[in-house]
């Protein structure tokens, strides 16, 4: 029965016969194509202008395209910068340039468009400048770095991003509905919601996984079943198919918060694996880190908050399975530095005071004053710049008079803390010694 399943006239892959025809069918990219926004507007008006799409793989870009070239009224030349040259570039702006004569667009697609070096991308320079062609170029690159600056500067570059989870299980759904129409398909919602966390935002890699889940499902009273050893077999990776939003998930961030704030680095690095091979967005781990390295680590060591961003900078650039090492080095990071949750206690505690003086009035002397009616009211009055003074210190009033005398932060001595413990010991001495 599988191979029936694909034995088809139209024996394109899955994800080719799944492309959008319209923006109707198009899925994610709502920055650019909700209702209103430019891109959409360009589209719906046949106003295409030379363009750029930046965006990692599986996003769009090409079905944006294909969008464009049934609803624009120009002719549409599909062009492949890994398989044309100059000579094929020249031939197709000599038609163009004809075209433009009888007062005819021509719109070029140029997917991959990096890899054109310099000479080819001039090539297309004249053609864009005095409007002969309309050009439109797909890459995966930063444009800034890939693209001549004369080129890049005459196109407008939209930046499509990865598809969330809840685009791609959309998109699942939408084809096995479709495949379902000429045959029965067993696939439980947690198989789809685990492919749809494997894709990592990428809809032509789920869409030509499911294709291979399809051919490899076990055929069972007349219905092809998919389900959690089809997925394992097809994605390499045992699943745990927990819910996003349920128990598992909880309980698994929590274990690796918990064995990174008691310095267990290897415990860290398991419950790490265990989310990441189970198909969790590596995103929603990295920013959880983020928050610990402030949280349970921050003053004892200070590197902790930048080496937790660059870990999700990884993640947002590169995508699993190769940021899973960033998150690791992070985690490891974050495990063995010592740690200090007086950030975390000086904000709630502070906090607790603000929700109960909310409308405690700021000091007269930190208002600023740019009005002569704001000097006359006091503004501004016996404010004292810090740098003015020989020790770059101060004893003026910086809370509310009902607050004086709070204290939030409390270091600690763990880590570089201890040197911010020291120094806050210095100010407050020093304060203490020159009141007035």
């Amino acid at each position: 029965m599988s191979e029936y399943l694909f034995a088809k006239p139209e024996n394109e892959p899955l994800a080719a016969r799944m492309r959008p025809r319209n923006l109707r069918e198009f899925v994610g990219q709502e920055h650019l194509l909700s209702d209103g926004k430019i891109l959409r507007r360009m589209i719906e008006n046949d106003n295409i202008a030379s363009m750029i799409f930046w965006g990692p793989p599986g996003v769009g870009k090409t079905s944006l395209a294909s969008i464009i070239a049934r609803e624009t009224r120009a002719e549409f030349v599909n062009f492949s910068a890994v398989t044309s040259g100059i000579k094929e570039i020249r031939e197709i702006m000599k038609q163009a340039d004809t075209n433009k004569n009888f007062g005819a667009r021509t719109i070029l697609f140029v997917d991959e468009i990096h890899r054109f070096n310099k000479a080819q991308q001039d090539a297309f320079l004249p053609f864009v400048e005095k409007g002969s062609i309309i050009l439109i170029g797909a890459t995966t690159e930063n444009p800034s770095f890939e693209i001549n600056s004369a080129l890049l500067s005459r196109c407008k570059v939209f930046v499509l991003k990865s598809l969330s989870p809840e685009n791609i299980l959309q998109l699942l759904k939408r084809a096995l509905k479709i495949l379902r129409e000429k045959n029965q398909v067993t696939c439980e919602d947690d198989i789809l919601e685990a492919l749809a966390n494997f894709a990592n935002g990428d809809a032509r890699t789920a869409l030509s996984t499911l294709e291979m889940m399809l051919l490899n499902g076990e055929v069972r009273e007349n219905s092809i079943v998919i389900d959690s050893q089809v997925f394992e077999q097809c994605t390499s990776r045992k699943s745990l198919l927990y819910d996003k939003h349920g128990e598992e998930h909880y309980n698994l961030i929590s274990a690796l918060h918990k064995s990174m704030r008691n310095s267990d680095p290897d415990a860290a690095v398991y419950w790490l694996a265990r989310m990441l091979e189970s198909g969790e967005d590596p995103l929603y781990i990295a920013r959880r880190v983020v928050r610990f390295a402030s949280e349970d680590v921050g003053l004892a060591e200070p590197n902790a908050l930048s080496m937790a961003i660059a870990a999700y900078q990884a993640c947002h650039f590169l995508g699993m399975p190769e940021c899973s090492v960033h998150l690791t080095q992070a985690v490891i990071h974050l495990s063995i530095s010592p740690k200090s949750n007086s950030l975390d206690a000086a904000y709630m505690s502070a906090r607790n005071d603000a929700l109960k003086n909310l409308s405690e009035p700021v000091p007269l002397n930190l208002r600023n004053a740019p009005t002569k009616l704001m000097r006359e009211l006091d503004y501004g009055k016996d404010y004292k710049f810090a740098h003015d003074y020989e020790a770059r210190l101060t004893n003026m009033q910086c809370l509310p008079e009902n607050l004086l005398g709070r204290e939030y932060y409390k270091p600690t001595n763990q880590g570089s803390e201890a040197n911010y413990k020291k120094r806050l010991e210095y100010i407050k001495n020093w304060k203490a010694n020159h009141e007035s």
